[in-house]
């Protein structure tokens, strides 16, 4: 077994990590904060483990709202309050006794602008394991490789790991925020816009990357970007003033939606 498929099978803990992926019930979830009583209101989505589904919609519909209830980034939110429940692998993520930073470590996230510590390249990766109590080098030095070419980034960088990370492209930055986010063996990765900052090159390495990811995590990408929507995405659930109007195969929503309104946003007629 190479690095790569040792982290694969790690962050699964399974032999088939494309199996063991696990989905995400989202049964009644509304969400409420004092500047925005009806942030999000009775979302129910059966999200499939092992394949990336897209969060679509206009500017201020909830999709980043929807996305941080998975890790509860929301709590951070004076006066949130949740109903409904968010269930991963048997998991009831709103339970208040659910273990938050435990949850963070199961469900990474990525956003839209790359934000790498002010360290080397080495030490981004490590951060995380080293929290988690992975001490000896070499088992760091294992990860670290691992996560970077499951990140794409390792042939990039191998030979500079002790350089400040700050010195990265956009797009290498990004990577490496993926690198950090799958190093401590995550179950589900959250994506916020990953690619908006970026250009053409790094956004289709990104997509890339993303689609060899599925493979062993379950993704969640909220996107404004209609055509990467469709390149990358299994499903897609297009959101608008925080309820999801339609929540199908990204092949059936962009070719034959059932809703009119779901039509007219991604041809372009509002939104």
């Amino acid at each position: 077994m190479d690095h790569r498929e040792a982290l694969i099978a790690a962050s699964t803990n399974r032999s088939n990590p494309s199996e063991a992926a696990p989905g995400i019930e989202v049964k009644g979830l509304s969400l409420t904060y004092p500047e925005e009583p009806n942030a999000l209101t009775d979302i129910n989505l059966s999200i499939p483990g092992g394949e990336v589904t897209a969060v679509i919609g206009p500017s201020g519909c909830g999709k980043s709202t929807l996305l941080r209830c998975f890790n509860r980034m929301n709590d951070m939110l004076e006066g949130c309050s949740y109903s409904g429940s968010i269930i991963l692998n048997g998991l009831d993520v709103l339970d208040p006794a659910t273990d938050v930073t435990a949850l963070r470590r199961r469900v990474g996230m990525v956003f839209q602008q790359p934000n790498p510590f002010p360290m080397s390249i080495y030490e981004n990766v490590a951060y995380g394991p080293r929290i988690g109590g992975v001490r000896r080098r070499r088992e760091l030095d294992e990860v670290v490789e691992s996560a970077l070419r499951l990140a794409a980034l390792w042939d990039e960088v191998k030979d500079q790991m002790n350089r400040n990370a700050i010195v990265l492209s956009l797009g290498q930055q990004q990577r490496l925020v993926i690198a950090r986010a799958i190093a401590v063996r995550p179950e589900v990765l959250l994506m916020d816009e990953p690619a908006s900052s970026l250009d053409p090159i790094s956004t289709l390495r990104i997509e890339e990357l993303i689609y060899e990811l599925k493979q062993s995590y379950t993704i969640v990408i909220v996107t404004h970007n209609m055509q990467q929507a469709a390149r990358v995405s299994d499903r897609t659930a297009f959101l608008n003033q925080g309820r999801v109007v339609e929540y199908d195969s990204t092949d059936k929503i962009f070719t034959n939606p059932a809703e009119r309104a779901t039509e007219d946003y991604i041809t372009g007629r509002y939104g």
